[in-house]
């Protein structure tokens, strides 16, 4: 019965039209498509980061003719949330948002016009050094989170090109 099961089940999905968004692995056409595109320095710290973070995931070391080119401009937001009855600030919110733009290189079109955004919450303590070792660790993760939602947005975009 197990086996007539999976059996039926099988052929229930072969049916269906997804495929693997990554197919074909390094050499597939979405990771190629990934690897061709040319990210510029975005300002400041947290645009360091999430350079970084995007060229790590995009795979382009070493390729040297991009066939896009992937704009991004960051708004990075620290705001004090709640305030004690001695007027301190014992909670913050740091906000990164990511607009962003995916450019044929030849052409000039834009392919994606999108953006992003995502915050963390940072409990204020008495000691200086460990809030701001807070402020940094919540501005590299939301970095990277950023990273992962612009590379699978661009992927798709490529998928469906």
């Amino acid at each position: 019965m197990r086996i007539l099961l999976a059996l039926a089940s099988s052929l229930a999905l072969s049916a269906c039209s997804l495929s693997p968004m990554y197919a074909g692995g390094g050499s597939g056409e979405v990771a190629q498509g990934l690897a061709a595109v040319d990210v510029p320095p975005i300002e400041g710290k947290a645009g360091w980061l999430v350079r970084n973070a995007l060229n790590d995931r995009l795979g382009a070391a070493g390729v040297t003719d991009f066939r896009y080119r992937l704009d991004v401009r960051l708004d990075d937001s620290l705001e004090g949330l709640a305030v004690l009855a001695d007027d301190t600030v014992s909670r913050e919110r740091r906000t990164l948002r990511a607009r962003y733009q995916l450019v044929d290189a030849s052409t000039g079109e834009i392919l994606l016009d999108a953006t992003e955004g995502t915050d963390a919450g940072i409990d204020v303590v008495s000691s200086e050094y460990a809030t701001i070792a807070a402020e940094n660790t919540a501005l590299e993760n939301l970095s990277r989170e950023i990273a992962d939602r612009i590379v699978t947005r661009v992927a798709l975009t490529l998928r469906n090109r």
